[in-house]
């Protein structure tokens, strides 16, 4: 059979091979296995070492294949398609087949070297998936030891240096974070500065502005109580003239009947402002106040209002004829 031939030819090449890996292996005595290290905890579970499609093949399928892969030299990869996982195959379905456990001890020396390699690039999975044939094809192989733990050392210092280089990263990101933040807090502070410059160019211009307006506020303020004062003196006067020219026999016609005194200003009592208001009032017939007028106040605009409220409250005995008559209104803070 073809296969039969292939493996005469492994037979020759298997002895150089054990050699190659022996001496990439250890160029001394191996040591006594370490304690076990534990696995990272990141390793996936172990995949079965022959697929399920391989295993579902049948016996002659199997064998073509197998002698498929050894012409083409796929001894031990791409998985689930090489000669190992086909001569497995066989095995388990023809366990007595001496010709298929020949083939497998031949294909071993190859997958030990293949698993060392793999082992040095760091290919985890296919280093691995390496191990896993060769412990099917021998459970008691003396390299299986070393191999696990070469690759549980070896993922364990990937993922120690993996760790490093993210610490560094994450360590260079914090300080280019750290430095922008820095920056901005600079340029946050400059411009605090300048905004603080802006405020007080702004109050002291607000400040300025203000005086202006308090001065222009003063002016015409005083420009109001001259007024107030000329319109006074010429009320006064008025009144005066009227006083005189009325008649004088018209106020001792009236008996008052109710006259209520006036309320005094809350702000004026609170400042303890005096004064008094010249009013003239009509009294009708009926003895009602029909109208009232200031003639004169002193001071100006403070106690007008209450003393007219007052006076249009006031009540006469009735009378033949309305009269007019001036009545003066004291207020006191303490009266």
């Amino acid at each position: 059979m073809s296969h039969v031939n292939t493996i005469a030819s492994l037979r020759l090449l298997a002895p150089l091979a054990l050699l190659v890996a022996l001496a990439a292996c250890s160029g001394k005595d191996e040591p006594a296995p370490a304690a076990p290290v534990a696995a990272p905890a990141a390793t996936p579970a172990a995949a079965p070492a022959v697929s399920a499609k391989v295993q579902s093949m049948g016996t002659e399928e199997l064998r073509d294949l197998a002698s498929k892969a050894l012409r083409e030299n796929r001894m031990y990869a791409p998985a689930g398609d090489n000669a190992i996982e086909y001569y497995l195959a066989l095995r388990d379905k023809t366990p007595d087949d001496a010709s298929v456990k020949s083939a497998l001890t031949d294909l071993l020396p190859y997958t030990l070297i293949a698993a060392e390699q793999s082992l040095g690039r760091e290919d985890f999975a296919e280093s691995q998936r390496l191990v896993a044939l060769i412990e099917k094809v021998d459970a008691t192989a003396p390299a299986l030891p070393r191999l696990k733990q070469g690759i549980t050392g070896a993922m364990q210092t990937a993922l120690k240096r993996t760790q490093e280089e993210t610490d560094k990263v994450k360590k260079d990101a914090e300080n280019r974070t750290k430095q922008l933040a820095d920056q901005q807090r600079l340029a946050q502070q400059q411009a605090a500065e300048a905004e603080a410059a802006r405020t007080i160019a702004a109050q002291q211009d607000a400040a300025r502005r203000d005086g202006e307006r308090q001065d222009a506020e003063r002016q015409a303020s005083a420009r109001r109580e001259a007024e107030q004062r000329q319109q006074t003196a010429a009320a006064q006067q008025a009144a005066a003239a009227r006083q005189a020219a009325a008649p004088a026999a018209a106020a001792p016609s009236l008996r008052p009947v109710s006259t209520p005194a006036p309320r005094y200003p809350a702000e004026a009592l609170r400042s303890g402002t005096s004064g008094e208001v010249l009013v003239e009032i009509t009294v009708g017939t009926d003895g009602s106040v029909t109208n009232a007028r200031v003639l004169r106040a002193t001071p100006s605009r403070v106690f007008d209002r209450e003393a007219l409220n007052a006076v249009k409250r006031w009540k006469f005995e009735p009378v033949g004829a309305p009269v007019t008559t001036r009545r003066t209104l004291a207020f006191a803070p303490g009266g």
